[in-house]
């Protein structure tokens, strides 16, 4: 069983080799699915999850801390895929989230921009200006969202296993090479690789609750305690809901326990001026 999730940019045929190596090996394939479940278990628009996805933050977007919920969120349905394994996902931000799961192959899909600036005239009906134009701007708000909040690059081929050029290569060629790795069995989920999914799929469960009150809180695993830090907002300064909150959490989840920690303030004698207590 593995996990290949495909990055592309647009018009590189991602799309295309996605779909051709799922029907090859009989994995499921999804791409918008999980976005749509997204949206309807958390009530949220479309356009702005995909925005979350995509864009690079603005200015604003430091404020109103709506780019971090729509990712938590997104990131919560994502694990819920994942962990069926046997599946090809071909979607945004696959590569960042799969880091670390040692069945789940990364790859990347590059074309030629001229090849890729055709496809965008034929669909789109527009001039090769205006196609060169959108095309570096979908690249580059891609970049930047990387850079942004991973400090990598899309391009960085050190995020992925596997970089294929749509050229000399064609679709079937580069499905060809796919296969044949996955069945070769370097990509097998082990029972590590397995755990460490399932904990990366309870951790942004948790994450998708605690990030409504505390939208830069981060949550951590240990022995079957989860620990929340970074806490700020309504979550720091009101016991009850701190109280409330990881008592829903530990019932719904079967964890040991839940405990909120926070940096103090900084001593001169402290190489590290940062210690977790416990809130609650």
């Amino acid at each position: 069983m593995a996990i290949i999730t495909i990055s592309r940019g647009s018009y590189s045929r991602g799309k295309e080799v996605a779909e051709a190596l799922a029907d090859r090996l009989g994995y499921a394939c999804t791409s918008r699915d999980i976005l749509l479940e997204t949206c309807e278990e958390f009530s949220t628009p479309e356009i702005r999850l995909v925005k979350a996805l995509h864009d690079a933050p603005s200015i604003l977007d430091r404020f109103s801390h709506g780019r971090e919920r729509y990712i938590s969120y997104f990131q919560s349905a994502f694990f819920k895929y994942m962990e069926k394994d046997n599946i090809v996902y071909h979607g945004l931000s696959g590569h960042f989230f799969l880091q670390g799961i040692a069945h789940a192959m990364k790859v990347r899909i590059i074309a030629n921009m001229e090849d890729r600036i055709r496809e965008e005239m034929k669909r789109e009906n527009s001039s090769a200006e205006e196609a060169r134009y959108l095309l570096k701007k979908d690249d580059d708000e891609r970049r930047r969202w990387g850079l942004s909040l991973y400090g990598k690059d899309n391009w960085d081929s050190s995020l992925y296993d596997l970089v294929l050029h749509i050229d000399t290569l064609d679709v079937t060629n580069v499905v060809d090479i796919l296969e044949g790795v996955v069945k070769s069995g370097r990509f097998d989920a082990t029972p590590e690789s397995t755990a460490m999914l399932k904990e990366r799929a309870l951790l942004a469960n948790i994450h998708a609750v605690i990030v409504n009150y505390s939208p830069k809180a981060t949550v951590r695993i240990k022995d079957g305690v989860v620990s929340v830090g970074n806490v700020e907002g309504s979550l720091r300064h009101d016991k009850d809901l701190r109280e409330k909150t990881a008592k829903r959490l530990i019932n719904k989840y079967g964890i040991k326990d839940l405990v909120y920690t926070r940096p103090l303030k900084p001593k001169k004698d402290h190489i590290n001026p940062f210690h977790n207590i416990d809130l609650r």
